[in-house]
Order: structure tokens, then C-alpha cells, then sequence
């Protein structure tokens, strides 16, 4: 029946914000049609070198997508067959399956349960769950024999783990620290006495997506990789151009990943206004939570919200409140013309394509959990408080049938 009901109320409304972009996007369009250089090129080197200076990192590098983005950080890393990497099973599918791809395991690690990221805790007792190599040092997992390489930590939803705590856990253990910011993009990481520094910034390697749906979104897939390491910005600039270090010289086996020059141009004049819009999501993240809040459902049904973006430590990619009841309440909310959106129904360790690792349903509990209960709310710079007030009355309404 729901499915008549016309939509009020988008999870994420993409024609809003492109008629306040339209003629800025359509002339950068043009400029590039007229240039007719579609490869690299002009436009994704300047939009390159304004990432770089965004994110305060030496070196930015354009790829197709933010899976390739992750896929191609593993590769330069020369992650493969008998490498762990510790990753939490909470998170989009693309931040595990780079990791299968290249014959190495995922090491799972339980998320918190209430801010759904992995924490410096958690990796702790996954790396004491590990044996020392006598020769040099090296830290092999007892379950999977894998040799434990790096740690990928997942900014979700827009909110930053701890990197402070787990970029110490990664120099006492001499791992790789590379970090999934798709959700991420504007966010900003405490890192003590009053220092911040970018999501994706903070690791040897940075990873983002530029998918329509992201804080900065193109019209298409495309992805982008950060560094402040010299040698894996040249060996990832080499491997998106299958393994090129001059034009028919391959001094590596890479893959055609190249950040299309249209999307460039497009996330180009986009760049200009994602701090503005990054601000606004932080200011309707808090009128949902004041509403929320006032609607006396917590312990009521509805089961925590998400915390304040303070300092832009969460920038609201998605507003994910946990309730009881979750799928009646998601069709109750498409009923009165409400989309809403699961991310993510079914832990990474509990799909069936990775049931050969050997994980069984209650390992992670947390995540297991967190599944059962998310829920993400409309959320975009546009919402207008009407359209929020609109969404809670209909949460409190439900609740009170």
C-alpha cells in the first residue's frame, strides 16, 4: 500500500541542490567539452591539488570509485595472500571485499555500541589475540594464521573514530593505518591541545568516494586517495593507470581506475560550498536531536540518536537513529510518504560470500545488534525544520499506536 503513497519527504533530495548549482555545473561542462581532453589531464590535476590543500595532505589522487580508491590503497601497500587486516564487519561492503580481492583476510573487529565505530579498545584485544613472531616481531592472528598488516578503521556515517588512539596502536605495532572516509568528507579529527586535522588525513592512506549521495557527491562514481607519503602517492598514481610509471613502461600490474574528468569538473565547483553544507547537516542533525529528545521516546522505542557534531567530528553524511521495531516503523514512514534507509542489515561477517572465514552469528555482538536497530532519517542542507518536525511526529505517532 505504501508504495502509492507519494513522497513527501526524500532521504536525499540531489534536484535541491543542483538548482542552486545548475549554471556554475553546466559551464564547467562546456569549458571541458570545448577543451575535448577527457583523460586526466587540466581539470583533475587542479582539482587534485585543491583536495591536497582541502585536507591539508601532500598528495591527492584522483581513481573511478571509492572501491578502487581502498583496492588500490591495499595495492600499494603490497597487501596479498597470508596478510590480515583488522576491519570492523559493521561498514559498507567495498571496505571488506578490497581486502578478499587481493587473497588477503579481514580480521573483524566489534564496533561500539553506541557510536558504531571501531575503537581503540576494540583493536587491542584483537591484536592480543595474536601471537609474536620471535624473528621480527610481527603479530600473526591465532584464528586466521594471518599475519596482521594493517588497520582500516571506518569513519561511518559521517562521525570519526578515535585516530589519535589507534595511529599510536599502529606505530607501537608497525602497521599500516588506512582509513574509509566515503561517509566522511569535511569531517575533522581532534588530535589533542587544540589540533585537528582531516578525516583522511590522519592515516598513510585516505579513502573517499565521491558517490551522488556523499557530503561531496559528483554525478557519478568516483573516489579519491590521500597521502602525506611521497612513494604512495607516485606507486598509487601508477597503479590507476595499470601500473604505468611512463607510458608503456609498467613497473607494476595495476588497474584502469581513473577519476573521470567530468566528475572532476563537476566536484570542483561542488568544493567550493561542502564546508557551508557540512556546517548546515551538522545544524538539522541537531534539530532532529532537539526534537527527538523532546518527544520522550528515548526508552520509548526509540533507542539512542546520534551524537552532536562538535568541531565537525561528525558531519552528518547520514542521520542513523537505532529504534526497536525497526522495520514496521520503516514502512509506517514510507505509508505517510517518508523514505528512510538500513545501512547496513546484515554484518559483513554474516555474508554468505565470506561464510569461508569461519565466523559464526553472535561473535559480534555489537554489530549483530546495531543491524537489527538503524535507521537512517532524511537528511540533506535543503531539509527545512517543517519537513524534520513532520518526521519525528510521524516516529511519535507510530510509537503510539
Amino acid at each position: 500500500m505504501s508504495e502509492h503513497v507519494p513522497v513527501k519527504i526524500p532521504l536525499l533530495d540531489l534536484k535541491a541542490q543542483y538548482q542552486t548549482l545548475r549554471g556554475q555545473i553546466s559551464l564547467a561542462i562546456d569549458d571541458l567539452l570545448e577543451s575535448q581532453l577527457f583523460i586526466l589531464g587540466p581539470v583533475v590535476g587542479r582539482f587534485e591539488e585543491q583536495m591536497a590543500s582541502y585536507l591539508g595532505c601532500r598528495a591527492a589522487i584522483g581513481v573511478a570509485s571509492g572501491s578502487d580508491a581502498l583496492l588500490l590503497s591495499l595495492m600499494a601497500l603490497d597487501i596479498g595472500p597470508g596478510c590480515g587486516i583488522v576491519v570492523p564487519p559493521f561498514t559498507f561492503f567495498a571496505t571488506v571485499s578490497c581486502i578478499v580481492r587481493l587473497g588477503a583476510t579481514p580480521v573483524f573487529v566489534d564496533v561500539d555500541p553506541e557510536t558504531c565505530l571501531v575503537t581503540g579498545d576494540g583493536v587491542e584485544s584483537v591484536l592480543a589475540d595474536c601471537e609474536t613472531d620471535p624473528e621480527d616481531g610481527g603479530l600473526r592472528h591465532l584464528k586466521s594464521r594471518s599475519r596482521i598488516k594493517a588497520l582500516l578503521p571506518v569513519h561511518l556515517f559521517g562521525q570519526t573514530c578515535d585516530m589519535k588512539r589507534l595511529s599510536a596502536l599502529a606505530a607501537r605495532h608497525g602497521l599500516s593505518l588506512v582509513e574509509d572516509v566515503a561517509q566522511a568528507m569535511g569531517a575533522r579529527i581532534p588530535l589533542g591541545n587544540g589540533v585537528s586535522k582531516s578525516a583522511g588525513s590522519v592515516g598513510d592512506l585516505g579513502c573517499f568516494s565521491f558517490f551522488p549521495t556523499k557530503n561531496l557527491g559528483g554525478i557519478g562514481d568516483g573516489g579519491l586517495v590521500a597521502t602525506n607519503r611521497t612513494d604512495l602517492a607516485e606507486k598509487i598514481s601508477a597503479l590507476r593507470m595499470h601500473g604505468e610509471s611512463a607510458r608503456y613502461h609498467h613497473e607494476f600490474i595495476g588497474i584502469n581506475s581513473r577519476l573521470d574528468v567530468i566528475q572532476a569538473s563537476v566536484l570542483t565547483v561542488k568544493l567550493r560550498y561542502l564546508d557551508q553544507w557540512c556546517v548546515q547537516r551538522i545544524e538539522r542533525a541537531q534539530t532532529y536531536r532537539n526534537l527527538l529528545t523532546a518527544s520522550g521516546l528515548l526508552g520509548q522505542g526509540l533507542i539512542s540518536v546520534p551524537a552532536a557534531g562538535a568541531d565537525r567530528t561528525h558531519v552528518f553524511n547520514y542521520y542513523v537513529i537505532r529504534v526497536e521495531r525497526r522495520d514496521p516503523l520503516q514502512q509506517y514512514l514510507s505509508a505517510h510518504g517518508i523514505q528512510s534507509a538500513v545501512y547496513y542489515p546484515i554484518p559483513l561477517h554474516l555474508q554468505s560470500c565470506f561464510k569461508n572465514l569461519g565466523y559464526r552469528r553472535g561473535e559480534f555482538p555489537n554489530a549483530e545488534r546495531i543491524a537489527s536497530e538503524v535507521l537512517a532519517l532524511p537528511m540533506y542542507p535543503e531539509l527545512t525544520s517543517p519537513q524534520q518536525e513532520y518526521v519525528v511526529d510521524t516516529i511519535r505517532n507510530f510509537f503510539r499506536l
